[in-house]
């Protein structure tokens, strides 16, 4: 497939690449790795007029301490010892990503960015015009909920769900400056409206705070193929013991619903005890009955529910044991 005419821009700073955005009007993207946006362009999903490259950008490539700019290529963060050793659940997100390829060129906030998909969205444009246009792409109903309010296409970032679990927060800038949103802020449940940016507004950094290095951390994934799938479904946890009493513990799914989100309902009572078996296959049995997938991907709800709960009953399991089995 041939990629459709658009107009590249490559600006040198933040402040430019918003100017050029404000003068697009509406008809524009911005492009990191490329990964995700240009097969989408490809298959004539939403493409866009101008295009902004952030490639020249510096300052997104940067990181500072647990502060990561968001053109950070995920094969450069699978292979930092100190993510591995400081932020085991995001290294195993990021190295879990598509495949080595594709890690050499997508970045860290195109992950946290990646469009929202769905079995009757990403398609040829000859298969969606056989079937009839969703309200993603052409239409105006959703096709896996019958209905023209909310698009049910599924989030399918793996970087979300550990950031969310060690409690990250996001640099946006826009053409009134610089502003912090909370990651767990940050998503909306709507394939459509997927997050709080403003047009035009950049996500510039991730940054983590000082304690996450503290918590033992972990993901897990469930795919199709064991290599460069989107999840199906995906789990972090990230947990601070005590001894054997659990200080703190989050746990975040992706993949089951239009944002990753988190269950503080589940494992905030969970302060102050100790993680016995039978309280993880507790927890696990209540994230997979607050996970509410439907018929989007491949996988079944049913199946993507239950999955859930294997996963975080695994990575409990994991992160409870002695120190070594977590490092």
């Amino acid at each position: 497939m041939i990629l459709p005419p658009f107009r590249l821009h490559r600006p040198k700073s933040l402040d430019e690449a918003v100017s050029i955005a404000a003068s697009c009007g509406n008809d524009f993207d911005y492009i990191g790795g490329g990964t995700d946006l240009l097969p989408n362009y490809k298959n004539r999903l939403n493409p866009r007029g101008n295009v902004i490259a952030l490639w020249d950008v510096a300052e997104l490539a940067h990181r500072e301490g647990r502060s990561f700019g968001a053109m950070l290529r995920l094969n450069d963060l699978a292979a930092d010892a100190s993510v591995r050793s400081s932020y085991r659940g995001l290294h195993e997100a990021v190295a879990a990503v598509a495949s080595p390829l594709v890690r050499q060129q997508a970045t860290l906030g195109g992950n946290l960015l990646v469009e929202t998909r769905c079995y009757y969205f990403n398609q040829s444009h000859d298969w969606r015009a056989a079937k009839g246009y969703c309200m993603k792409a052409d239409g105006d109903v959703c096709l896996v909920v019958p209905q023209k309010e909310i698009c049910y296409a599924v989030y399918a970032g793996d970087a979300a769900a550990p950031l969310l679990a060690l409690d990250a927060t996001l640099t946006i800038r826009g053409r009134g400056g610089s502003r912090e949103v909370p990651l767990r802020d940050f998503y909306q449940p709507d394939g459509i409206r997927k997050h709080v940016l403003e047009r035009g507004d950049i996500l510039a950094r991730v940054t983590l705070p000082a304690e996450a290095s503290g918590y033992r951390s972990g993901y897990a994934k469930l795919r199709l193929r064991g290599s460069f799938d989107f999840p199906d479904a995906g789990v972090a946890a990230a947990l601070r013991l005590k001894g054997d009493v659990v200080e703190d513990l989050r746990i975040a799914a992706t993949a089951v619903s239009m944002t990753p989100r988190l269950f503080p309902e589940v494992t905030e009572p969970l302060r102050g005890e100790r993680l016995t078996a039978a309280a993880i296959g507790e927890i696990a049995a209540a994230i997979a009955g607050g996970s509410q997938p439907v018929r989007n991907v491949m996988f079944p709800p049913q199946y993507r529910r239950r999955m859930v709960e294997v996963f975080t009953r695994r990575l409990l399991d994991r992160l409870a044991g002695p120190a070594s089995a977590a490092a």
